[in-house]
């Protein structure tokens, strides 16, 4: 009877990149680290490479600059995953600029084979021949020759009782046909683009033998940290339903802590539901979401806020203020732009954990989609469906405010569409009574629960918000149509 053998994953010390990999990189595994010239390659290679080495596991870095290694090294000393004590102690680095110079490939793949059998580490790595060799243009043969090399070379890494990294630079990769490709066990491709003047990087995992990788393309930055990757939100098959039933049958409500509002839900909105707040300027649902948080701390329950259109500064009034000082309520300056809804999520998720938070207010969706750089602005709707399913899986309660132009003669719920993505709707609107323009709101959906069909007054105070009478008397309120004090 056969015994299935267990593969070790090595942990590669990038934040998110397990994750991709599904749960790290195989031991004795031949990786292709590929992609376009800058988009952090060689970066990502250290990175795994000082996480990884020691004593124990020693690595070997072949690099064919024609500069002294500690050169290059120079500006990777600026990262804080770089350790001065590893280099040359568990972590050597071959330059074999001199070997290339005479264009003889093969005398180039006996002096690594030299290397890896005199060393014996337990990482190899080797940065970039392709590009070095046809630039320089230094073998006559051409590139037949340089393709021959390269798929000799990656044969012969993945017969070494290590872990191999073969960094390349290359355009696409439905465009490569090299063979080096068909062997890799593993490849990564990164890639940079500009998009109206934004930088966006992403990776992808194209490859992972042996184990499930995250698919699509995943966001990520090079820091003064180092490379953080931000994988993708990705909706689990019968993830939505097992959340639904979970929901039906749990039956627990999370107060708004309005008096009266919560009549109007029916209770309250229902926990691990997204609801929507919708206004024009001023309307009154910053407050709203304030009075949200602060209910939840009165019941012990700690919350997050994500600010994109107010700094916060602007968001603090004294009593989310208050909230904040005390440790209750998370706040995440989002304003820096050029975000990806994956590295939002991220974050968010991040504090969620550490505050074991059950509220999370967005303010707001329309802030948001501004400060994400423009690529992310086009699936601007399909990203935010990924990020509130992965949020409301949590069994923490959403929400959104969104700014919408008050038109008067028409009601609109979400100004790009994004309504059906709500499980609850709250309206805010403005109407004129008597010469005065006066606040209203209403419940316009609470799913699977009932509700009320009221539109009701409600003021501003210093206290807070306070729910008034119901205008179910008024006709013609709504439509804009002028009215007169009864």
């Amino acid at each position: 009877m056969s015994k299935k053998v267990n593969i070790q994953r090595l942990k590669t010390g990038v934040p998110g990149l397990d994750n991709l990999l599904g749960g790290g990189l195989p031991e004795f595994s031949f990786n292709l680290i590929a992609g376009t010239p800058g988009s952090g390659k060689t970066t990502l290679a250290h990175q795994i490479m000082f996480s990884l080495a020691s004593r124990d596991n020693r690595a070997l870095f072949f690099t064919v600059l024609g500069e002294p290694a500690l050169k290059m090294l120079r500006y990777q000393q600026q990262f804080p995953f770089f350790d001065i004590n590893k280099v040359n102690q568990s972590i050597r680095f071959v330059n074999l600029s001199a070997d290339l110079l005479d264009g003889n490939f093969d005398r180039v793949l006996s002096r690594i084979a030299d290397e890896v059998k005199n060393y014996a580490p337990s990482l190899v790595f080797v940065d970039s021949f392709r590009s070095v060799a046809q630039s320089a243009k230094l073998n006559e043969q051409g590139a037949s020759e340089l393709q021959r090399f390269v798929q000799q070379l990656g044969m012969q890494m993945t017969s070494w009782q290590a872990t191999t990294f073969l960094i390349g630079e290359y355009l696409l990769p439905e465009a490569e046909s090299s063979p080096v490709f068909t062997v890799a066990d593993g490849i990564l491709w990164l890639s940079q683009s500009l998009h109206r003047n934004s930088m966006v990087r992403k990776m992808q995992v194209v490859k992972m033998r042996g184990q499930a990788q995250a698919p699509g393309l995943h966001t990520f930055r090079i820091s003064d940290a180092g490379i953080q990757v931000f994988p993708r939100a990705i909706v689990q098959q019968g993830a939505a339903v097992e959340a639904a039933i979970k929901l039906s049958t749990g039956g627990k409500r999370a107060p708004m802590g309005v008096p009266g509002l919560d009549d109007m839900l029916g209770g309250g909105v229902p926990v691990g539901y997204s609801l929507l707040v919708v206004g024009p300027s001023g309307s009154g649902k910053t407050i709203l979401a304030t009075e949200f948080l602060a209910e939840g701390v009165r019941r012990g329950e700690a919350g997050v806020i994500a600010a994109f259109e107010k700094s916060p500064s602007q968001l603090l009034n004294n009593k989310l203020y208050e909230l904040v000082q005390a440790g209750h309520v998370g706040v995440i300056d989002t304003r820096s732009l050029d975000l990806s809804i994956d590295e939002t999520l991220h974050d968010l998720i991040e504090m969620i954990d550490r505050m074991q938070a059950k509220r999370v207010v967005i303010d707001s969706l329309s802030g948001f989609e501004l400060a994400l750089a423009p690529e992310f602005q086009e699936d601007f709707r399909g990203s935010l469906y990924r990020m509130i399913a992965e949020l409301t899986s949590m069994g923490v309660t959403i929400l959104m405010t969104s700014e919408l132009e008050d038109r008067y003669t028409d009601l609109r719920f979400s100004p790009f569409g994004s309504a059906f993505l709500a499980d609850a709707i709250i309206v805010q609107r403005y109407i004129e009574i008597a010469g005065q323009f006066k606040r209203v709101l209403s419940v316009v959906k609470v799913r699977g629960s009932e509700h009320s069909k009221d539109i009701r007054l409600f003021d501003i105070t210093d206290d807070g918000i306070k729910i008034g009478e119901a205008l179910s008397e008024y006709a013609g309120l709504m439509t804009g149509k002028p009215t007169v004090n009864p």
